[in-house]
């Protein structure tokens, strides 16, 4: 989709939606006979439209409406137009409305259609949006991290018969080459030659070799002398391995089990496109977890990449074993802060669905309340949970080190204690299993997965 900046109304729009926070802000019209209309039901809708045989015509009532709401005005005037019309024209006085109604229409419009066989017959007509009031350079920046999203989403929709372990950090050098970003991938010798045993440990079970991709953005005027480190799980494909899922909305979706690490290579991407002046280095480990060949076990001792022996007494708790290691690998750039990201417990679905990703950590509260400002924000929000040191004992072993499993209440933050401990640095953790994926459409967060928290942690970096 084109996103262009205009200056004037053409005569010939045909699709115009008025952006309005007072009753002198309906005009440019291409129907002028119908403004004393819509100037007389201001007061009473939300939303006004009129229809003529030439002219789709919309105006937006702004005045009391927040961002989230303005971005499902534009998810619903997206549905009734992107099946008939190429072209529509947005216009308003209030940047920060502007940019929320494009979000909305923007990502309304993504379609995953990659395997239909008559996907031509099924892609939305729209084409082009020009919008009268802001500059081209918000477009452009806004486009970039919308694009960043879009692209996380493709990436949690692909199945794992083609987007593997090594499929996946294919992906991330291919985007992002271009970017100005560093990107080196690791591959099994590698990680052999580094001692990752959670990493490994993980893969025993399938055919394809693990990968983990270290992506780099550190332009010359960024504004941190420490990196932030993002790490980000990425489970291709969760089985649960010998302790292994069952199939009804569980096992079936477990493609998106690598929506974390989408999140932080999409964050890459969108950071490195707008040149955001910030140090930020992402982590990605990836690995499918199946119950093949020797595969780990429950009761195996693994040795993880720091030295720390980890009793393992459940293979579907996966996601927090390979997320150990990068962690632990983290530690040697001295970070101001590492933030990982996974949907990585069915707990956070339980306590809090759907509708907000679940945080928590040891930094110090100015990072976690930055988070949660972005988030609302956005509307990718977050929820503070306890981070008390009381879990901890949950996490000790009979015979090892640690255990991988707690007692079964509050999951995750047991799960969350257990990654702090590889963590030498200020750390936080965010679980995105609710909202990373959706399984029926939510406006214009879609179906299937969403591309969460790469416009949070976009709008995070942006405002350190």
């Amino acid at each position: 989709m084109k996103i262009k900046t205009i200056k004037k109304v053409p005569e010939s729009a045909k699709n115009v939606i008025i952006l309005a926070e007072k009753k002198s802000d309906i005009k440019h019209l291409p129907c002028e006979k119908v403004i004393p209309f819509m100037k007389e039901g201001f007061d009473k809708e939300e939303i006004q439209s009129v229809k003529t045989p030439k002219h789709n015509m919309y105006v937006v009532k702004t005045k009391g409406a927040d961002l989230e709401k303005i971005r499902k005005h534009a998810h619903k005037i997206h549905s009734e137009l992107k099946d008939k019309e190429e072209e529509i024209v947005v216009v308003g006085d209030n940047d920060k409305d502007l940019e929320a109604f494009l979000e909305g229409i923007y990502l309304s419009d993504y379609q995953f259609l990659k395997y239909f066989s008559d996907k031509d017959k099924k892609k939305n007509k729209l084409r082009s949006v020009k919008v009268k009031g802001i500059s081209q350079k918000k477009i452009d920046e806004l486009k970039n991290v919308i694009e960043a999203v879009l692209w996380a989403r493709n990436l949690v929709n692909e199945p794992v018969s083609y987007l593997d372990a090594e499929r996946l950090a294919m992906e991330l050098h291919k985007k992002t080459q271009n970017d100005g970003l560093k990107v080196k991938v690791l591959h099994k010798k590698d990680i052999e030659d580094l001692r990752m045993g959670g990493l490994l440990a993980v893969n025993q079970g399938s055919v394809i070799p693990p990968t983990f991709t270290i992506m780099e953005w550190k332009p010359k005027n960024a504004k941190n002398k420490k990196p932030i480190v993002l790490v980000g799980k990425g489970v291709v494909y969760d089985t649960g391995g010998l302790s292994l899922k069952p199939t009804p909305h569980s096992m079936d979706l477990m493609k998106s089990d690598m929506a974390g690490a989408a999140m932080m290579a999409g964050t890459m991407d969108a950071i490195s496109k707008n040149n955001l002046p910030v140090w930020v280095i992402a982590l990605i480990p990836a690995t499918d977890n199946r119950p093949g060949k020797n595969a780990y076990a429950p009761g195996d001792v693994v040795e993880m990449y720091d030295g720390t022996t980890v009793e393992v007494l459940n293979t579907d708790a996966e996601g927090r074993m390979i997320l150990a290691d990068a962690i632990a690998y983290a530690n040697q750039y001295k970070p101001e802060v590492i933030i990982d990201a996974a949907t990585l417990t069915g707990a956070a679905v339980r306590a809090i669905g759907d509708k907000a990703a679940i945080v928590m950590g040891n930094a110090p509260k100015k990072y976690l309340k930055d988070l949660q400002k972005s988030g609302k924000k956005v509307h990718e929000r977050l929820v503070e949970f306890p981070f008390w040191d009381e879990w901890k004992d949950e996490m000790k072993s009979d015979i090892a080190d640690m255990k991988n499993i707690g007692s079964g209440n509050a999951g995750m933050i047991t799960a969350g204690k257990f990654l702090e401990h590889f963590a030498k640095h200020p750390y936080i953790h965010i679980d995105i299993a609710g909202p990373a994926f959706l399984e029926s459409t939510q406006d214009y967060k879609g179906k299937g997965g969403t591309g969460f928290g790469v416009r949070l942690l976009y709008d995070f970096l942006k405002n350190l």
